[in-house]
């Protein structure tokens, strides 16, 4: 199964959201500067690629499917998006060689919007993980974003983290929530199984993302390993043996999720100095990106008493 935001040809449990973009839309008075904000992998950017090809397919053939929230994947701005051709529409996001978004990918972007329109319809700008903006590369925004050209939209997708008051200040914040009921009727439209039918009860947090389900999915997968005999500690246990957070970022993800699950249904951790010494560490780990080695360790001896 492909989660990728880009390849989602249904829209499951953000139908309000999206209606209202749409009406928005409709009376003329959309944004061009729209900021997603909400939880990582609740569906922002999956919300966005919808927004974008209603817009785009007005006048083609296989246009939006309003009734049924659906992309037609025979539609043509559709197909040119997923082959990455389509001139309307421009991408930005990490880049994983560097893990952050460099000054370089803001000047080729600069660079191409400046370019003629080789038609009269919209051009999009979607920015996913926004967080992962450094500040050189927030200032060379800044700037388009303050006077940007005609016709052209920005949608920025943030997870929730911490971005400088100056970038939210230029947007028109949308914040994208859902309830634990939506969220596990989403899973399990997604999934077509009940996720408890997938994965042991202990490994499932209420408020986790269709997303970090995917994620979770995948991983055991690729290391076939059965969700539903493994407990949150044993798991967490082979994560940090194996070192398999050490080559993939989503892995790492997944490990600090699973941390602060396993504080969460401890009781006897949430209010010691223990789940606090923690928590404040994996904030400033994840936030300074350092080298967590030392810091799984020390969660294995001292948190799991291993």
């Amino acid at each position: 199964m492909n989660l990728s935001p880009n390849s989602q040809t249904n829209l499951y449990g953000l139908e309000n959201q999206f209606n209202e973009l749409v009406k928005l839309y409709k009376k003329d008075i959309l944004p061009s500067k729209i900021l997603l904000s909400g939880l990582k992998g609740i569906g922002k950017s999956t919300l966005a690629y919808h927004l974008i090809n209603y817009i785009l397919s007005l006048n083609e053939d296989y246009q939006y499917e309003l009734d049924k929230l659906t992309i037609n994947p025979e539609n043509r701005s559709y197909k040119l998006i997923q082959n990455n051709t389509n001139p309307n529409f421009y991408l930005i996001d990490v880049n994983l060689d560097k893990k952050n978004i460099d000054i370089n990918q803001i000047r080729t972007l600069i660079h191409n919007l400046n370019k003629s329109s080789f038609n009269s319809k919209p051009r999009f700008v979607l920015i996913d993980n926004i967080e992962y903006l450094n500040i050189n590369s927030i200032n060379a925004l800044l700037k388009i974003l303050e006077e940007p050209n005609e016709n052209i939209h920005f949608i920025l997708i943030h997870n929730n983290k911490k971005i400088l008051s100056t970038l939210l200040s230029r947007c028109i914040n949308f914040k994208i929530s859902l309830d634990n009921q939506k969220i596990k009727e989403i899973n399990d439209s997604l999934f077509e199984k009940k996720t408890s039918e997938l994965i042991n009860q202990d490994l499932i947090d209420y408020y986790f993302t269709p997303g970090r389900i995917f994620n979770l999915l995948k991983f055991s997968n690729d290391k076939e390993i059965d969700l539903k005999k493994i407990n949150l500690r044993d798991f967490l246990l082979l994560l940090i043996n194996n070192s398999y957070y050490k080559s993939d970022d989503k892995v790492k993800s997944l490990l600090y999720d699973m941390i602060e699950l396993f504080i969460l249904k401890n009781i006897s951790l949430i209010y010691s100095d223990l789940s606090s010494y923690f928590l404040t560490r994996i904030n400033e780990y994840k936030k300074f990106n350092l080298d967590d080695e030392s810091l799984f360790l020390e969660i294995k001896s001292k948190l799991l008493n291993e």
